[in-house]
């Protein structure tokens, strides 16, 4: 099986103390990166955490309670409801 490396085509450059900078390098060096690889595995791991945790809806038990209360209910559609729906009809025909 054959896996193709994308071209790296795009750049961001980082100001950062020399501190930051030793640092980094030297947690590279322990897993044996280079400090790119190192900071492009971290950050993209990051970003994909900070995008995940976006996406997601976090309820206490009482809000999840109050939810799936209002799920169970078989209230009829109000006016407000109906008039919304044939609204949304008329301009999606």
């Amino acid at each position: 099986m054959t896996t193709t490396k994308k071209k790296s085509d795009a750049r961001i450059n980082v100001r950062l103390s020399s501190d930051l900078k030793h640092t980094i390098e030297e947690a590279a060096a322990a897993l044996g990166q280079t400090v790119s690889e190192f900071t492009v595995s971290t950050v993209l791991r990051e970003a994909r955490n900070v995008l995940q945790n976006a996406q997601v809806t976090r309820l206490s038990n009482r809000d999840r309670d109050t939810f799936l209360a209002a799920l169970q209910e078989s209230n009829a559609p109000n006016d407000a409801l109906k008039a919304a729906a044939r609204s949304y009809k008329k301009r999606i025909s």
